[in-house]
């Protein structure tokens, strides 16, 4: 009877687990969600106006193509690219054929994976420069242990023609550890701006034609002076500097800065986040939030109005092409909401990797002084974050902010360039998670120290200090303010400190 029983037990577990989900997906660009998606920008009035839902879902559906590996020069199988070559276009995400919520789950990484432009990261036409060894010499690109380069796929979307795809998901959030294990979603090290430096350098666009990229990506013309358009860089070896100067683990994004970069955002647990970026710019109230999220950094941002500044005019006026209607905003394509509810539930299943890190009499001590610190007051466990925004230095919120967002009406003395200076920049900086900081780095909202030791060093309020990660580009020395909490300590409570939170 027992063996009956079992029998039927793993018969009813197997019929559970086909049967067919029918998720509820939100429409992404649904005007009262988007209404209230963003925080304002410090400047209010320069807070962005998103493309219109009609004129998003008029856009074409981007394509999901299967891809495959890049590899290192030396490490690339034989024939490989004469058989990539033989290969015909496949569509990989086809939601007739999800049927299960892992399903769903899976689809979702193809979604993370799948590039959203086709050449060098700028959209040149180069489909070889991956093959040619001086490439990773220069950008010093980590390489997994297969010896791929997980951060670009290769992509048959016609049949004898091999294209390097670029700007998916897991080109930014993708990690190469130390032990050259791969972790998806973790805060990423491809050295990006390093890459795009040298594509400007080797390229052939003319000086007025990058100015009107760069403007595109990062002006903010309602800041005084602001740094990136004015005064228009001399020369496109002073751009390539501004973005050799940042180091991998951050990024100028869009809407950020070359001068004002933000660290790449670790997105494992990122379900457990109520703001998103570290300006808290996206509130993240449910999935659709997230899926939001996803549509307007990879496709709609660029073509938002900020007051009266629209960025994607600024590349089109630089290329002498006429202005386009709202019809052709979305010049790349989009995703479908099948496409990015899937996106957003592989991002909620990630996990993070195995912590080498045990929980020792030595870290015991360590949470202690946390807690005897009251560090928990802002990193709350179990997420060892409050998820509330901090204030900027210098930035008054309006009073209606405290009635809509979490806010914690506190500086702790970062620089504010990013939160004050960018179209990011809400005023507001989000109170970081603690989890994962052992596989995480550089620290700050702009990466300017590499390490947790670095962070707890007194040395670097000093304006002789020399960051450990992000510096400037022509800066050789420069104080990194704030965050005077744990700089007090003794050698040996710091140790303790920081042998603690790197368990968590």
């Amino acid at each position: 009877m027992k063996r009956l029983a079992a029998v039927f037990m793993a018969m009813a577990t197997v019929a559970f687990a086909q049967v067919t989900f029918h998720p509820h997906i939100p429409r992404t660009f649904d005007a009262e969600a988007l209404s209230s998606t963003e925080v304002p920008l410090a400047t209010p009035e320069a807070s962005p106006v998103q493309i219109s839902p009609e004129v998003y879902y008029r856009a074409p559906v981007r394509p999901i193509y299967r891809s495959y590996p890049v590899y290192h020069p030396s490490r690339e199988p034989a024939g490989y690219f004469e058989w990539l070559a033989q290969q015909e276009p496949q569509i990989a995400f086809d939601p007739a054929n999800l049927h299960t919520m892992e399903d769903w789950i899976r689809a979702g990484e193809l979604v993370f994976d799948a590039p959203t432009v086709f050449g060098g990261i700028s959209g040149s036409e180069n489909n070889q420069f991956l093959r040619d060894v001086r490439w990773y010499q220069d950008t010093q690109a980590p390489i997994a242990a297969d010896g791929s380069l997980p951060f670009y796929r290769y992509v048959i979307r016609e049949k004898g023609k091999i294209e390097v795809g670029v700007l998916s998901c897991s080109m930014c959030h993708t990690r190469v550890m130390v032990d050259k294990s791969v972790v998806k979603g973790a805060q990423g090290n491809f050295p990006f701006d390093r890459a795009l430096a040298l594509e400007y350098r080797g390229g052939t666009r003319p000086l007025n034609v990058i100015r009107g990229l760069e403007d595109m990506l990062y002006a903010a013309p309602w800041v005084h002076s602001d740094p990136v358009s004015s005064p228009s860089p001399s020369s496109i070896e002073e751009i390539a500097a501004r973005h050799e100067a940042i180091p991998a683990g951050v990024m100028a994004r869009h809407g950020t800065s070359p001068l004002y970069p933000a660290k790449v955002p670790d997105l494992i647990g990122i379900k457990d986040r109520r703001y998103l970026d570290a300006t808290g710019l996206v509130r993240h109230r449910d999935i659709g939030d997230l899926m939001r999220y996803a549509a307007m950094n990879q496709d709609t941002d660029t073509a938002a109005v900020y007051g009266r500044f629209k960025p994607a005019d600024e590349l089109i006026r630089a290329l002498g092409i006429p202005l386009p209607g709202d019809a052709a905003a979305i010049r790349g394509g989009r995703y479908s909401d099948e496409q990015l509810y899937a996106l957003a539930a592989y991002t909620y299943s990630l996990q993070p990797p195995a912590n080498p890190n045990k929980f020792d009499a030595l870290a015991e001590r360590g949470q202690r002084i946390f807690e005897r610190e009251r560090c928990g007051s802002c990193h709350t466990p179990p997420l060892y974050t409050n998820n509330k925004l901090t204030l900027a230095t210098g930035f008054t919120p309006p009073e209606e902010d405290q009635a809509r967002f979490d806010v914690l009406p506190v500086s702790i003395g970062t620089d504010p360039n990013l939160a004050l200076r960018t179209r990011r920049g809400t005023g507001y900086y989000k109170v970081p998670s603690l989890k994962g900081v052992w596989y995480r780095g550089p620290f700050e909202h702009n990466g300017s120290v590499a390490t947790l030791e670095d962070w707890f060093d007194p040395r670097r309020l000093s304006d002789n200090y020399v960051p450990t990660g992000f510096k400037g580009s022509g800066v050789k020395t420069r104080a990194v303010k704030g965050h005077i909490f744990g700089l007090n300590l003794s050698a040996d409570d710091k140790r303790a400190l920081i042998a603690f939170l790197k368990t968590l």
